[in-house]
């Protein structure tokens, strides 16, 4: 009877401590950033007599929010690709970068395939971080998700890629892989992982539209941690119940995202951008180390003159509209590849040049992928298409709109994708459709990338076009330097003529 009535006893007063456990109120912060694209130091935007961003100072103001209550730190993908820090080295100095910051966790972004899976696998076994992606299939070495306690709250952290980049990095980037359906995948994790964690955490890299649309028709998740349309969300987006964050981009904003939980909800979301400035001894000395130590590396190879900018080559706009920076560049490829027109990706150019001395490091910052020139002749209806095409995106800001060179052409902007464009010239005359064209690009799109399929259609007409040894091959290919990067090509035109420039000319008229 006694042993009974203690264990009663216990049992009840177990069961009440476990109430007051759920019942009480914990706070936690989630800080998070997102397509850092290696932009280690602070820079001057294009305009701007300001520097922004620098990771020292980053890492400050992370270490001190840190300090003020438990947290968890997440970057939401797009880390190791994009300015020559980054380049240079593939990606590691970003990985030693992270594992310093002590960073939580990570989802893939697109550009993390840039340099190739032998390369990305590289870089997953150096990280000291779980990499997420549970709708990625057949890359060893990342994790669906993981679940971290902090001060006794079980958080669940999702990683979703987007599907996209399947078309958005060069196909030979992404062979053998699949890219799983968001929606599914998330339906998919989230009844068992609602059951195991206290919140669950969605850290994506789909954009922000998408990130809306996901906590619509896949409800269920606390917060999405979003990356990948570079979106400055100064206060968060609230759907339902999950409250969507995003930190702008190259480490010029740290999220800040304060949650209060009781019995296993939110009951309060408090959310912030801090603005990353560069202030005279206010860096992290860890993180400065490893910047300086692969700094000085970019220096010794990059920091020569090369020549001037006459004026500014701007690429600020180069998803939406002609850009000064986009004709020089198309400019130079179509007068490379002897070709009549050139077309080519505007989600290629990454920066832009200010006017004055040109060096080195900033062309291969402002084309840092590792793509060459090949020219391709092409009937004018599969130029009219790529064209339509390369305008179908204009809502999400996709990079496949066109900078072009040799050609002009008019668009509709209200019109559906597909039947936007209007009037197209070649050589200052109009298209013909079933006349053939030589129009040089690259050899991502050539090869399919960002969903352009008139290139491939060309060249698969004579039943001989392969990729071999990352090569393209075909007999319709009328210029080919596999040889060159692209990037090398800009350099050499700008050293042969010592001064550059480039206008808008009309090359690209939106009409309605």
């Amino acid at each position: 009877m006694t042993t009974r009535i203690v264990c009663f006893f216990f049992a009840v007063s177990l069961s009440l401590l476990i109430s007051v456990c759920d019942a009480r109120e914990i706070s936690l912060r989630i800080l998070y950033f997102n397509d850092f694209h290696g932009f280690a130091e602070p820079y001057k935007p294009l305009g701007s007599e300001e520097k922004v961003g620098g990771i020292t100072y980053f890492a400050a103001k992370l270490n001190k929010l840190r300090r003020e209550k438990p947290s968890v730190f997440l970057a939401a993908g797009d880390m190791i690709q994009g300015d020559n820090w980054a380049n240079l080295f593939q990606g590691r100095s970003v990985i030693e970068l992270l594992n310093v910051m002590r960073l939580d966790a990570m989802v893939l972004g697109n550009h993390e395939f840039d340099f190739g899976q032998a390369v990305l696998r590289r870089r997953l076994r150096e990280a000291r971080f779980p990499v997420l992606g549970a709708n990625v299939q057949g890359l060893k070495g990342i994790k669906p998700y993981v679940i971290k306690k902090v001060q006794g709250v079980r958080v669940a952290i999702v990683g979703i890629a987007t599907p996209d980049t399947a078309v958005s990095t060069h196909p030979r980037n992404v062979a053998g892989l699949k890219f799983l359906s968001p929606e599914d995948t998330v339906k998919k994790y989230l009844p068992s992982l609602k059951r195991r964690a206290d919140l669950v955490i969605l850290l994506t890299h789909l954009g922000y539209p998408v990130d809306r649309a996901l906590a619509e028709k896949a409800p269920g998740a606390d917060v999405i941690v979003g990356g990948h349309t570079h979106t400055k969300l100064v206060k968060p987006t609230v759907i339902g119940r999950t409250v969507i964050v995003q930190a702008w981009e190259h480490a010029k904003a740290l999220g800040v995202l304060d949650l209060e939980l009781k019995d296993g909800k939110v009951v309060k979301a408090e959310g912030r951008l801090e603005e990353i400035k560069p202030v005279a001894g206010q860096e992290d000395p860890k993180t400065l180390h490893i910047v300086k130590k692969y700094q000085s590396r970019v220096d010794a190879i990059l920091n020569v003159k090369i020549g001037v900018a006459l004026v500014d080559l701007d690429a600020d706009q180069v998803r939406v509209r002609e850009t000064r920076l986009g004709n020089l560049v198309a400019d130079i490829i179509r007068q490379r590849a002897g070709a009549q027109a050139a077309i080519i990706n505007g989600g290629g150019i990454r920066t832009s040049i200010n006017q004055g001395d040109i060096i080195r490091k900033q062309v291969y910052a402002a084309l840092p992928f590792d793509n060459y020139i090949v020219a391709i002749r092409l009937t004018g209806r599969q130029i009219r298409d790529t064209l339509e095409h390369g305008v179908s995106g204009l809502e999400e800001l996709a990079g496949r709109f066109p900078q072009v060179s040799g050609l002009t052409f008019t668009y509709d902007p209200t019109a559906p994708p597909g039947s936007r464009v209007r009037e197209v010239t070649v050589g200052g005359q109009p298209l013909e459709p079933e006349r053939e064209y030589t129009v040089a690009t690259n050899d991502f799109l050539a090869a399919g990338g960002d969903g352009f399929t008139a290139f491939g259609e060309a060249i698969r007409a004579d039943r001989t076009f392969e990729v071999a040894g990352g090569m393209l091959k075909s007999a319709r290919l009328v210029f080919s330097d596999a040889g060159t990067w692209i990037r090398d090509v800009v350099i050499d035109y700008i050293s042969a003529r010592k001064q550059v420039g480039a206008e808008l000319e009309g090359r690209i008229k939106a009409v309605k």
